[in-house]
């Protein structure tokens, strides 16, 4: 009762405590990516007209896609803002659109491979935590209206985070050829994106929660010490409980591993004894068998609260029925016999199962020596409950 009585009031004082200074919490919010590994698929659009701005929203004669994701890229990016990415992408321009200034006559495949360096405007904007600017820088090569050159390419984007991994990419390059024979172009790409093996650090506003929590959390260290002395005491005899219940717990465990153990010396010496097996169409008791019933009679001696449950069987051979009751007959035999000796009748009992539980493949469609039906021929020992 004193105990309690204490308790509850070390549990007042603090609810009251708590109704006056609540710690803030740390989120999600309260942090934000600097490095991370990220891949993305998605679709692209290229503009290869040659028109420069002329003619830019020109959708039908201008832009080429195919109607799947087609562009794939990973990348990774730092700590200082920085990020380098590689980019595949694979389109098609259709028969008509206009390429080079001119309205192509056929269908012709683009492929297009690059490399780029990007850098995240937020280290210049300040950190979102979803909104992520960027501008890049590189080089790619495109094989595109059966001309291949290489290209000098910049590109601004963003990308916007619907959680820690999962975002949405867009952006637009203008990729310049560095090959006489080809005219520059434009590419527009929009996809989702994955984050991984990300590294996190708390934002500016994080700190100084981190800073407040630590700071409330050392007041209440020190408002605690004044009762350090009564929640000790307390400790104190929960712990004397504690021990007792896990003395006394101890003994249970130990006395339920030495019963286990027990149970398993008495399973083993049911299972090393010989089969008890039958005649074909007969329920009378084998001499051997008849010995193997004796050694379980003395084990059921030595542990008169063992529980027991025979069962005996019969081969394919007749009848279903025929075989039922043939089954039932070797049981009576069985336990009529066990009980010529000192053991207990209320510790036995006994099932029947005819042809129902063979023991091999010897079933009405397959013939079998007669070895192979005396292993179904017998009764069996099973361990119901077992108590010392």
């Amino acid at each position: 009762m004193v105990f309690k009585q204490r308790m509850l009031f070390v549990v007042l004082l603090a609810n009251i405590y708590s109704l006056f200074a609540q710690t803030p919490v740390l989120t999600k919010n309260d942090s934000i990516v600097k490095s991370s590994w990220i891949i993305g698929l998605g679709y692209h659009f290229v503009d290869d007209s040659g028109d420069v701005f002329n003619n830019l929203l020109d959708f039908n004669s201008s832009w080429n896609a195919v109607p799947y994701p087609s562009r794939i890229s990973i990348g990774k990016y730092f700590e200082n803002g920085l990020g380098v990415e590689f980019i595949g992408a694979y389109s098609r321009y259709d028969s008509g659109n206009r390429i080079d200034k001119q309205n192509l006559s056929g269908v012709k495949d683009f492929f297009s491979a690059d490399a780029r360096l990007s850098y995240d405007l937020n280290e210049i904007l300040g950190d979102t935590g979803w909104f992520d600017p960027y501008l890049g820088t590189g080089l790619g090569f495109t094989n595109a209206n059966s001309k291949s050159r290489v290209t000098a390419n910049a590109v601004v984007g963003f990308r916007t985070w619907f959680s820690d991994k999962i975002g949405l990419d867009i952006n637009a390059s203008g990729k310049w050829s560095l090959s006489p024979n080809a005219t520059n172009y434009k590419q527009y790409a929009a996809g989702i994106v994955y984050r991984f093996g990300s590294k996190k650090e708390l934002t500016t506003e994080g700190q100084e929660k981190l800073s407040l929590i630590e700071k409330l959390e050392q007041e209440k260290i020190n408002d605690s010490i004044n009762l350090a002395t009564e929640q000790e005491k307390a400790f104190q005899e929960k712990l004397a409980i504690e021990k007792e219940k896990a003395k006394q717990s101890q003994i249970e465990k130990e006395k339920q591993i030495a019963l286990a153990d027990e149970r398993k010396k008495v399973e083993n010496s049911i299972k090393a004894l010989d089969k008890i097996n039958f005649n074909f169409s007969s329920a009378v008791i084998k001499t051997e068998s008849k010995n193997t019933i004796a050694r379980l009679a003395k084990i059921l001696e030595q542990y008169p609260d063992l529980l027991i449950e025979i069962s005996s069987h019969t081969d394919s051979r007749g009848s279903k029925a025929y075989n039922q009751i043939l089954s039932e007959k070797r049981l009576k035999a069985t336990i009529d016999y066990l009980l010529t000796f000192d053991v207990n009748s209320d510790n036995i009992s006994g099932k029947a199962f005819g042809e129902e539980k063979l023991l091999n493949e010897c079933d009405d469609s397959t013939k079998c020596s007669e070895d192979k039906h005396q292993e179904n021929r017998r009764s069996e020992i099973k361990i119901l409950d077992f108590k010392k």
